[in-house]
């Protein structure tokens, strides 16, 4: 069996945008390193300040190098029935796989990290860097950041340790072992504890800051899917260099998960969870009577002064709710504000002719006032009574306003009193949730209570 140390250096931290400025591969045949190779890389793509900074290569180095096309037969071939090994090893092996992917070569080598390695080999140290461990084993880099100097010292990391503990680098190397995927710094027993049910799902960084939160149906298998696929691309090398701890809540059902997970990212704002960091624009349906008499509405952006008849986080989810009222209500699209000409020139057989004042207002009016009504109706308070974590559980949670206000998990098949519920603080993103799978749940779980004001 033989080993192929890779080191590479890179513009940036994601495969998908970034390219490979240098490479260096040294083979071992488990006793000691018989082949060296090394190239700069042309990456098609200005190096950054800050890399050259970081690595000494610019862009003036790399404009006559050879682009990864021109060197990938010859790389191929010392990567090819080898195993791959470096330090950090999905960042190396992600980058080099993605550019053999265009050109329609699928790299599937078997991985060793020399982090995951020394994890086991040298316990207990503060750090697993590069740098770090090649300090307190001895072990000089002679350029570092450089790909030849980095892999040069995995390389002798790599021999001490297949020297000494040959049954830590070859048990690895076991198809179940498990670890491949993993982040670096995270342990196979702690996954090994992730449970494999419908929750919500803490990373965690050295210092024990929450990093990122999300939700699941299979928790472990989620967690996993960070890491071994294609979720979250630009996000993905970032987490996987900071996570060494999970924490989880068991919801029992998806619903309750995706409540969780928003009101979790709303009050730890971690800081991989940009999606719900950014503040949303709210879209309102309001209404007024125009000149004629003739009630309209509008469909607009929310603002402090003014009171929606309902809200929505998009427009385009704004005008599909109103053309289902137009629908129901026989209203004018015209006099909605979803078209410019009258609805005759479209033959539109909603409209009983309100835009060419065939109809008269009052006749109109009641119908638009039926609308209102409706949507005023669909405001009361609710209760929920779902599945819960474990059996003979139940989880309530009480909505006003369409919001999240109260949860709790009880064992009774009676609803509770709202305020025996635990409060949590109103997130206007749970409203949609609630919007999303009102109409899953089975109306004898369904609680209406009174009107919120």
């Amino acid at each position: 069996m033989e080993f192929a140390i890779v080191d590479i250096e890179t513009t940036g931290g994601s495969p998908r945008g970034a390219g490979i400025t240098e490479i260096a591969v040294l083979i071992h045949d488990g006793v000691q390193i018989v082949t060296e190779w090394q190239t700069l890389i042309n990456p098609e793509q200005q190096i950054p300040g800050y890399i050259t900074g970081l690595t000494g290569i610019d862009n003036n180095m790399v404009r006559s190098a050879p682009t990864f096309s021109e060197i990938a037969e010859e790389l191929w071939e010392l990567l090819d029935d080898r195993v791959f090994v470096a330090h950090s090893v999905n960042f190396d092996f992600g980058f080099i796989r993605e550019a053999f992917l265009k050109m329609g070569k699928v790299l599937n080598s078997q991985k060793l990290c020399t982090v995951r390695l020394s994890r086991k080999v040298f316990p207990g140290l503060g750090s697993y860097s590069l740098g770090r461990i090649c300090e307190s084993q001895k072990i000089p880099i002679l350029a570092r950041h450089r790909a030849m100097g980095d892999a040069k010292a995995t390389a002798l990391l790599f021999d001490q340790m297949i020297r000494d503990r040959q049954n830590i680098i070859f048990s690895s190397l076991k198809r179940n072992a498990g670890e491949t995927f993993l982040p670096p710094h995270f342990p196979l027993t702690k996954f090994k504890q992730i449970p494999e049910a419908c929750g919500v799902y803490y990373m965690l960084n050295t210092k024990g800051k929450v990093i990122y939160v999300g939700k699941a149906l299979n928790i472990r298998e989620r967690f996993k899917g960070h890491f071994s696929g294609q979720v979250l691309p630009q996000l993905k090398q970032q987490l996987k260099t900071e996570v060494v701890d999970l924490q989880w809540q068991l919801t029992g059902t998806e619903f309750m998960a995706l409540l969780f997970e928003t009101l979790e990212i709303k009050r730890l704002w971690p800081t991989y969870n940009s999606a719900l960091k950014m503040p949303k624009t709210l879209w309102g349906l309001f209404h007024y009577q125009d000149g004629s008499g003739y009630y309209r509405f509008q469909v607009a952006k929310v603002s402090k002064n003014l009171r929606p008849l309902e809200t929505f986080f998009s427009s385009e989810e704004a005008n599909q709710f109103l053309k289902s009222g137009i629908e129901t209500y026989q209203l004018c699209q015209k006099l909605s504000g979803l078209r410019k000409v009258t609805c005759q020139v479209l033959q539109d057989e909603t409209c009983l002719g309100a835009c060419n004042s065939s109809e008269n207002p009052l006749t109109y009016n009641e119908r638009v006032e039926d609308f209102i009504q409706g949507i005023k109706k669909s405001k009361k308070d609710l209760m929920l009574n779902l599945p819960g974590r474990e059996e003979g559980e139940n989880a309530y949670c009480y909505f006003e306003g369409g919001m999240l206000s109260r949860y709790s998990y009880l064992k009774s098949p009676d609803f509770p009193d709202p305020n025996d519920l635990e409060t949590v603080p109103k997130v206007p993103e749970t409203f949609y949730i609630l919007r999303q799978y009102i109409h899953q749940i089975d109306a004898a779980k369904i609680r209406v209570f009174s009107l919120t004001n």
